[in-house]
């Protein structure tokens, strides 16, 4: 996947969401880190349009799978596609074979990202504060 291509979708998904590690790495860094083999990108279209991407981290740790990035582009949320992208998300984790899956969300996130990974199957194991900067 070009970088610029990743930006875009990093951008339309995360921007509302204050997302910043890949907004602040250099285009060298992205790069790296998306075309790494430790690295999965999966991209959601819909009508022939982007709609949303996951990316898997496959060394997070030892037998984990960790879902780093999920979402949809804004004028794609509410048609019932979170829950399909994310099975399919989490079926693409599985495939590797770990111990776990795991995946993090904030109050910054969609108010139903909770609730869709609840009814998914995931738990909450942990909390914690942080800052973000504004997206400008």
């Amino acid at each position: 996947m070009p970088v610029h291509y990743y930006r875009y979708l990093y951008e339309q998904v995360g921007r509302q969401h204050h997302w910043m590690l890949r907004r602040v790495q250099s285009d060298a860094e992205v790069a790296e880190a998306i075309h790494a083999e430790t690295t999965e990108i999966h991209v959601l279209y819909a009508d022939g349009c982007p709609a949303g991407f996951v990316e898997l981290e496959l060394s997070a740790k030892p037998d984990t799978v960790e879902i780093l990035y999920f979402g949809l582009i804004a004028d794609f949320q509410g048609r019932g596609l979170a829950r399909f992208f994310l099975n399919e998300a989490i079926s693409a984790a599985w495939a590797h074979s770990p111990q776990k899956v795991t995946i993090h969300t904030n109050t910054l996130d969609s108010p139903r990202a909770l609730q869709l990974y609840q009814k998914m199957g995931f738990v909450p194991v942990a909390w914690s504060e942080e800052e973000v900067e504004q997206w400008l």
